[in-house]
């Protein structure tokens, strides 16, 4: 059985799509993909809402931080997409 998969960047208007695909607590605790996009600290401070807001904001300010998969019309996957330097988790201290 193949899946024919659709992708697409995620933009404000596919916004509704991401949320749907989240689910209501931002899918793994809040994170709302925002886990390697923060500092920890940061990440802590603003878990679930603030993550979520965050990520909003990122989507409307025209960045395509990453792609969405859909199958049947539905958003079914998320992969993040940035330059290393949009990680602060990444870098070193």
């Amino acid at each position: 059985m193949s899946l024919d998969l659709e992708f697409y960047p995620l933009t404000i208007e596919r916004w509704g799509d991401f949320e749907e695909l989240f689910g209501e607590h931002g899918a793994c605790g809040g994170c709302w993909c925002m886990w390697w996009r923060l500092k920890r600290s940061e990440f802590e401070r603003q878990k679930s809402e603030g993550n979520k807001k965050a990520m909003k904001r990122i989507v409307a300010s025209g960045e395509i931080p990453g792609i969405l998969a859909y199958a049947n019309g539905k958003a079914v996957a998320w992969c993040s997409v940035a330059p290393r330097e949009k990680y602060a988790a990444l870098e070193r201290s």
